[in-house]
């Protein structure tokens, strides 16, 4: 087991359940638009975000950020220390830094006082685009091995100032690499691991990356708080999470939502309806499994089997609640059958008070 460190009110490690995290996409110094979208992060389900502080006037706006975020806001660093100790000024939560770029050991020294003096905990992140030229030579390529070595000296910057409240995350693109990484690294220390595969991609190349290599490592009990990297919106990234998640077993509760594969036998627009009514049902905060399926085969008993569901027949859906038929939904308007069973579904799910 991991030690465990505090982000916010928030616990990493130590037994606690994996955590998910995203990064704000927006300008830290657009306190509005950051604010916003931090509120987003948190519907979807998020635990904790991080905003990048390029600037002073990104570390300015981080306390008035701080100041009203419903979640912990961890403050990503890079080659200037003052940038990191005006963070901890105005609130962050952790400092997410690669202490080999912060400007040398006496400049290391002073992000630490000023993270000890708050109890701020600091992310030492490592990934495989940025390792030491000096390492990369040594290992011939990058390598988990120089990934390692990399993520331990800047972990001995630390330790060497007595610092110890500590989360490491070293990344890379591939997945193999990086489960590879992250199993040579859990061997190594206690500290708790930030996972993810970073510059995973777009929407459907990222989360089936990030699935291959955040998926392993939970499944071997390595990893304590989780960033499904994609360049989309955020929430995807813990939508994505989520999913990884619930698959594993490590999260229960929210909509369990099952739709098929469609066939020939399908007669309704399936693929279509079942897409918008998974967007507009995901975030409800009701512990319902939730079927949509697309022919008479294995579609009743599916829709049976979950507490609101549709079976698909020539033109229009069975509905069934509780395992019972409940009249049908015609499947030719797709936009008035999705309102119908969206609106069906939060009844069920008010009904039964079931809450996540």
């Amino acid at each position: 087991m991991t030690r465990q460190v505090n982000v916010g009110g928030v616990t990493i490690g130590g037994g606690a359940p994996v955590r998910i995290q995203s990064m704000n996409n927006t300008k830290t110094a657009d306190v509005k638009a950051t604010l916003d979208q931090i509120s987003r992060l948190r519907d979807a389900g998020c635990d904790i975000t991080r905003v990048a502080i390029p600037d002073m006037e990104a570390a300015a706006a981080l306390k008035e950020i701080t100041a009203s975020s419903p979640l912990p806001v961890v403050a990503d660093i890079h080659f200037d220390y003052r940038l990191a100790i005006e963070a901890v000024k105005n609130g962050a939560a952790k400092i997410r830094i690669n202490p080999g770029n912060i400007g040398g050991a006496e400049n290391v020294a002073k992000v630490v006082a000023a993270c000890k003096e708050r109890g701020i905990p600091i992310r030492v992140g490592v990934n495989s685009g940025s390792c030491e030229r000096e390492l990369v030579d040594k290992y011939g390529g990058v390598c988990a091995q120089a990934l390692c070595e990399s993520a331990r000296g800047a972990v001995k910057l630390l330790e060497d100032r007595d610092f110890n409240d500590i989360v490491i995350s070293i990344k890379s693109s591939s997945p193999r690499l990086t489960i590879e990484t992250y199993r040579t690294l859990a061997s190594e220390c206690d500290y708790p691991l930030h996972v993810g595969v970073t510059e995973a991609g777009t929407l459907r190349e990222g989360v089936i990356k990030s699935a291959v290599g955040i998926g392993a490592l939970l499944a071997e009990g390595i990893g304590d708080t989780i960033r499904v990297s994609l360049t989309d919106d955020p929430t995807e990234e813990v939508y994505a999470a989520i999913a990884i998640l619930k698959a594993l077993g490590l999260k229960t509760g929210g909509i369990d939502f099952v739709s098929c594969p469609t066939c020939g036998r399908t007669q309704v627009p399936l693929i279509e309806l079942a897409s918008k009514v998974e967007d507009r049902i995901r975030s409800l905060p009701y512990n319902l499994k939730v079927a949509v399926m697309g022919c008479p085969v294995n579609g009743p008993g599916e829709a049976r089997e979950a507490d609101i569901g549709l079976a698909g027949g020539k033109d229009t859906f069975l509905m069934f609640k509780k395992g019972k038929p409940c009249g049908n939904i015609i499947a030719r308007d797709i936009d008035s059958a999705v309102e119908e069973f969206v609106n069906e579904v939060i009844k069920v799910g008010e009904e039964a008070g079931k809450t996540c």
